[in-house]
């Protein structure tokens, strides 16, 4: 089975991600097949260059072809964008200060990038 996560609560990725997921991503025990995460509010902060739970997921991502996307208006909003609000949703906001592979976008940028790999479920945490 294939799944996309969204992480939309207070701390979802510094507590179900970086003790829960991404260690059974690291170790090959996680049962599903990640396709995407999407990162949303300061969950975003997970993902900024250095953070160490941020660089381990860039890696796992890189290794299972796993796609990073940060919403596009709540990185310009925390300066881990370059663009305008203005731009949010077309896709032209582009991810900045991210560990490596890190998109920014919004759903329809979402949908088109997991298109190709189509998740079976969405959950958000």
């Amino acid at each position: 089975m294939k799944v996309a996560y969204i992480f939309t609560t207070p701390m979802a990725a510094t507590f179900k991600l970086a003790r829960m997921i991404l260690p059974q991503l690291e170790e090959g025990a996680h049962g599903v097949e990640v396709v995407g995460m999407m990162f949303f509010d300061d969950n975003l902060f997970t993902l900024r260059a250095g953070d160490p739970v941020g660089e381990r997921l860039a890696k796992i991502a890189t290794e299972q072809n796993i796609l990073l996307m940060i919403c596009d208006d709540c990185a310009v909003r925390r300066g881990m964008a370059e663009g305008h609000f203005a731009q949010c949703g077309s896709g032209e906001v582009r991810a900045a200060g991210c560990v490596q592979g890190v998109v920014a976008g919004c759903f329809p940028q979402l949908y088109t990038a997991l298109s190709g790999n189509m998740p079976d479920q969405v959950i958000t945490l």
